[in-house]
């Protein structure tokens, strides 16, 4: 399998695991905050970007071997990991198939998964039954909006919107990513790393209370929550995201 990786600064390693349709490039106002004091490491996961694309569905699991290969090509032999949406999942899936790879474990606007997980925002709902019957472009848009918190800039709008017009997903490697999303029913085993656990209370893509079952499902897991940010909050305020996460790390 081809992962597209791509490592940048100096330090203690920090490994970056990006969510559904997103690639590597949706980790940026993080990589700059945290390369001065670490090497971070950020990449493509399959189905996206310049990874290989398999035929699907994919598994969070099998998403976690990709991570793993990273580490391995990159010559790491223990990492902090950061994983957001999709990839706080899939950092799940690695912590229980390799707790030894794994120093500290930072979980970003995700969940447990399973039937007591929070469902997705009816919000979010509409907007998928909606986006067929919009122009693509309109439908995009929308989708941006629909990622960021309460009055979001419009600045930051059009910044995203044309990263991602720039970095068209692969229509059948997004449906073979949302699967895994879709199928996670959480990890069959325990997390024995430091976690800490980030979510913005105005996300209208994955519920933040879902961060309640998931400390529980953690021992000792810390919870931060970020108030009126979305589920991009790394994008609005990349610089109080990135000291939260730099205190946990040591």
């Amino acid at each position: 399998m081809k992962i597209a990786w791509e490592s940048t600064g100096d330090g203690p390693p920090v490994l970056l695991i990006q969510g559904l349709g997103y690639g590597r490039w949706g980790w940026e106002p993080v990589v700059s905050g945290l390369a001065p004091r670490h090497r971070v490491l950020c990449f493509d996961n399959r189905g996206i970007g310049e990874s290989d694309k398999p035929e699907g569905p994919y598994t969070a699991a099998q998403m976690a071997g990709d991570a793993l290969q990273v580490l391995d090509e990159a010559g790491i032999e223990r990492a902090h990991v950061v994983g957001a949406s999709l990839g706080g999942m899939i950092a799940q899936e690695l912590a229980v198939a390799a707790p030894a790879r794994i120093d500290k474990l930072v979980l970003c606007c995700t969940t447990s998964g399973g039937p007591d997980a929070v469902p997705m925002p009816d919000v979010t709902k509409r907007l998928f039954a909606e986006a067929p019957s919009l122009a693509p472009e309109v439908a995009l848009r929308r989708f941006v909006e629909n990622a960021l918190g309460t009055d979001p800039p419009e600045a930051l709008v059009d910044d995203l919107f044309a990263r991602r017009l720039a970095n068209p997903p692969d229509p059948a490697g997004w449906q073979a990513q949302a699967a895994a999303g879709l199928g996670f029913q959480g990890v069959d085993g325990e997390i024995t790393a430091p976690t800490l656990i980030l979510a913005g209370t105005a996300d209208n893509v994955v519920d933040h209370r879902n961060v309640e079952q998931l400390a529980r499902s953690i021992p000792g897991a810390r919870v931060e929550l970020l108030q009126g940010l979305g589920h991009l909050f790394f994008w609005e305020r990349p610089d109080e995201v990135v000291t939260l996460i730099e205190d946990f790390l040591g």
